[in-house]
């Protein structure tokens, strides 16, 4: 039985799908009316998101499976690889459109105008709503798969304006050189969200901690019990929407092992009210002991 944050996140990956899916081909039958280079760089970036939001609907479909004998840590790793994946998806879009702008620049073309402005302003008014429901909804369930799907509709509206910016500009001057100056332009801007959306994916797949407030929450809770004497290693992680925490907390030597069990839960239960799909590990020490062991094998204290 699915969650109902992962019942949200699949359903918003697939209303990506299935508007890039009729956005795209809108797009290439543009471009192949109009002759438009900056079109033709929207459905290729168009064609990417495709890839993105069928890679972000496998994902998160995956992200949320339970922990199993074959991956006792869960499946979460799968949202920021999917981000990864996608990222390449867009570097090599920008490549395409960026050789293809700079071809354009030795042989510019004429451009059927009004064509190429009616498709791209109406897939830009869609990409817009789109991309609001995908990026509310990455921030409610906490999905980087979500994220990076968003990003990449995002980066599409902007690339659409300045395709609309290239066309008005052709029609105004009667120049076509201004098609591709700005598939050229819009070929960086490309790259410059692969890279941003790489980095992200790569922090997590490396492990990652968490966001220094989540991991003040986590410390906050621990020294407001005051039946935590102390504690230490205090070690946590990101994955995709899930997070990892463990920890060693100091106890008082004369507590029986089912009392320190009992607050063992009940701090843990703290950290899971405060934190979404958090998985933790408290490792519960006597205190004095502790101290012990410190002084006589480590020399503190």
């Amino acid at each position: 039985m699915r969650s109902e944050l992962s019942i949200r996140k699949i359903r918003a990956a697939t209303v990506s799908v299935v508007s890039n899916v009729c956005i795209t081909i809108a797009k290439v039958i543009a471009a192949l009316l109009s002759g438009s280079v900056s079109v033709l760089s929207e459905a290729l970036h168009s064609v990417g998101d495709i890839l993105a939001s069928v890679f972000a609907w496998i994902s998160v479909r995956i992200a949320d499976k339970p922990a199993d004998e074959g991956h006792p840590f869960g499946h979460g790793k799968v949202e920021p690889f999917a981000g990864f994946t996608e990222s390449l998806l867009l570097v090599a879009a920008a490549i395409w459109v960026g050789y293809e702008a700079i071809m354009r620049f030795s042989r510019p073309e004429p451009i059927a105008v009004d064509i190429a402005l009616a498709v791209i302003v109406c897939a830009a008014i869609a990409n817009v709503f789109v991309g609001r429901y995908l990026s509310r909804t990455a921030e409610e369930t906490d999905s980087d798969a979500l994220r990076a799907d968003a990003a990449h509709i995002k980066a599409d509206v902007l690339t659409s304006a300045g395709v609309v910016i290239a066309l008005l500009l052709v029609k105004a001057t009667g120049n076509p050189i201004w098609d591709p100056i700005i598939a050229l332009i819009l070929s960086l801007w490309i790259l410059f969200t692969a890279i941003r959306i790489a980095r992200n994916a790569v922090n997590q797949l490396m492990d990652i901690a968490l966001p220094q407030s989540e991991v003040d929450t986590i410390e906050s809770i621990l020294k407001a019990d005051v039946r935590v004497r102390g504690y230490h290693q205090l070690r946590t992680r990101k994955m995709g929407s899930h997070r990892h925490v463990d920890a060693h907390i100091l106890l008082d030597d004369e507590l029986s092992l089912i009392e320190a069990h009992d607050i063992t839960e009940q701090i843990e239960d703290k950290i899971r009210r405060a934190l979404d799909n958090v998985s933790i590990s408290l490792h519960m020490e006597p205190h004095q002991e502790e101290l012990r062991h410190r002084r006589e094998q480590h020399s503190e204290g």
